[in-house]
């Protein structure tokens, strides 16, 4: 049983900064890739964000400079720090895991239910 819950989003001003949080809660053996990813009403979902085992970083342009993954492996959480946020920026940000729960397990993925960002004065 593994569930990714976030946390961390709100209302915030043009060119203020949020931090939001992907607790990965349940045993995990490995997490291949995690990513973040943000839908607004009328829009497809997009990737803002991912980042392998490894380290490896990728970043649209439209969030470049701006966004950042990172992860607590101590707490198995994920974090996406957003800076200069626009009032594009908004939408409802979810995490997403690929990982195995065993070693040599199938590689799973997993989805949060997400959280609400609003950028607006």
């Amino acid at each position: 049983q593994v569930q990714l819950v976030e946390s961390g989003g709100g209302l915030v001003q043009p060119g203020g900064s949020l931090k939001l949080s992907c607790d990965v809660v349940g045993s995990i053996f490995h997490i291949a890739h995690m990513t973040w990813n943000r839908q607004a009403p009328g829009n497809q979902r997009e990737l803002v964000a991912s980042r392998t085992s490894g380290g490896a970083q990728y970043y649209p342009n439209s969030v470049k400079d701006r966004f950042t993954i990172f992860r607590d492996n101590t707490k198995n959480t994920i974090y996406l720090q957003m800076n200069n946020l626009k009032p594009e920026d908004t939408a409802v940000y979810t995490c997403n895991s690929q990982a195995r729960r065993v070693n040599g397990g199938k590689l799973r993925d997993y989805w949060g239910q997400g959280t609400q960002v609003t950028v607006s004065s």
